[in-house]
């Protein structure tokens, strides 16, 4: 069964459980616990590109993000800060709330995972298990407009 996000008021666990899900989909992703046992990290290669706040609700995502369209994000919503913990250049992090489009949300994981791809050496790339079926991007980032 695939959960979907919420888009009005309800149940944060779902938001979050949807948020893992969506991160889990992404080719040779490894979900990791180095820091917490209540912080998922999910990594690419051995290099981070989510990180999920598990116990207190909503909950947030740390993600890699383009500089210039971080700072566009952070302005428009009020549920994305800079990196909680991270490089408040190149990391946002994501109040899971309802109030943020679905959409977006995939994208910004979607494009976090290709940044972290992208800064990969050819044979790091090259030696991904893809095996089950799914392609590693290489491509940039979508970067969908706030």
């Amino acid at each position: 069964m695939s959960l979907t996000p919420l888009n009005g008021s309800g149940d944060h666990i779902d938001r979050r459980e949807w948020v893992l899900e969506e991160c889990s989909k992404l080719a040779a992703a490894e979900l990791t616990y180095p820091f917490t046992p209540t912080t998922a990290v999910f990594k690419i290669a051995g290099k981070m590109f989510a990180l999920a706040n598990l116990d207190d609700p909503p909950g947030r995502i740390t993600l890699k993000c383009d500089p210039d369209f971080g700072g566009l994000l952070i302005q428009q919503y009020d549920d994305i800060k800079p990196g909680y913990h991270m490089n408040k250049r190149h990391w946002i992090t994501i109040a899971l709330t309802s109030s943020l489009p679905s959409d977006l949300l995939e994208d910004l994981i979607s494009d976090s995972y290709d940044l972290v791809v992208a800064s990969l050496t050819n044979n790091a790339r090259l030696s991904l298990d893809t095996s089950d079926s799914q392609a590693v991007s290489t491509a940039a980032p979508r970067h969908t407009k706030p």
